[in-house]
């Protein structure tokens, strides 16, 4: 099953429900004012922020009013298009190497699973790999990682429970610089975004990596979990407030109804998404593509 296979059925139960609500608003209106209205509640009900629904609309109306069309096939894909235009409205930065990408994020979004698969990312494009097992409060954590470094044939660095999350950010530096690594993948504690001096930690880490690895590309993504909708926009304003996120990982995405949220954290936050989850297998992460995530949709 190629990734766009996976992409469209992870995304199946979002584009369930925007097919049946479109085709029914489609049935029922004329396009008009009350379509427009319709549209606009539909978009909202997929987890479209408010603000980002009301841009989108009145993009459509402006354009179809100009053009003086109404037919179904073209709105619909004057949709696709407005959307994708806002999910590419905050750009894709390329990764370039030697490269460190820290993962941060709420509890149980999946950071160490994503470590796992990003590892199994870089090794399939020919990358040397080290993760760094800096979650060092979560009971097991270190022991989690240990298993999906070993499924995915890296190297990890890591402490005992209870060290400084620094320190083995350090190490891991130091061990990736003298065996010329080209990709160090760091594992972190989840963390609730309103615990300011867990933040302050992230910010420690962050300049460890800064001053240890000048050279590096420093790549800060927010692993979110998709089911968790419109909410995950709060949580991207905080940890980018913290440590200027380059970009967003989603997960879980094949079990959300309401993926349209990435629409509008795109748009209002200026933060792309990088990575997406689409299944459980160690290979199922993929570099994210707008174009096919709307098709998805739609």
């Amino acid at each position: 099953m190629g990734i766009f296979s996976k992409l469209k059925e992870a995304l199946k139960k979002t584009r369930d429900g925007l097919s049946s609500a479109l085709s029914g608003l489609f049935s029922k209106n004329k396009i008009g004012d009350e379509f427009y209205e319709g549209l606009e509640e539909i978009l909202i009900a997929a987890d479209i922020s408010v603000l980002t629904a009301e841009e989108v609309v009145d993009e459509i109306r402006a354009e179809a009013k100009h053009d003086k069309i109404k037919d179904k096939e073209f709105v619909t894909n004057l949709l696709k298009d407005v959307l994708e235009e806002k999910l590419t409205e905050a750009e894709l930065p390329e990764i370039s190497y030697p490269a460190v990408i820290m993962l941060v994020g709420v509890n149980g979004v999946g950071k160490t699973t994503t470590v796992g698969k990003l590892a199994n990312y870089f090794l399939k494009h020919g990358k040397s790999v080290t993760v760094a097992a800096a979650d060092t409060f979560r009971a097991a954590a270190a022991d989690q990682l240990s298993v999906w470094a070993e499924r995915a044939g890296v190297r990890i660095v890591k402490h005992e429970e209870g060290s400084d999350p620094s320190a083995v950010v350090f190490d891991a530096m130091s061990s990736a610089k003298a065996r010329g690594t080209d990709v160090v993948i760091v594992d972190t504690a989840g963390r609730l975004h309103v615990k300011a001096h867990l933040m302050e930690e992230l910010k420690k880490m962050s300049r460890v990596v800064e001053r240890e690895c000048p050279d590096s590309s420093f790549y800060k993504l927010l692993v979110l979990d998709a089911t968790t909708g419109n909410n995950a926009i709060n949580q991207a304003e905080i940890f980018d407030e913290a440590v200027e996120l380059d970009g967003i990982v989603l997960t879980k995405l094949d079990s959300s109804a309401k993926g349209g949220f990435v629409i509008s954290l795109c748009s209002e936050l200026g933060i792309p998404v990088m990575f997406t989850g689409v299944g459980e297998k160690t290979d199922d992460l993929e570099l994210f593509d707008a174009e096919e995530f709307i098709d998805g949709i739609l």
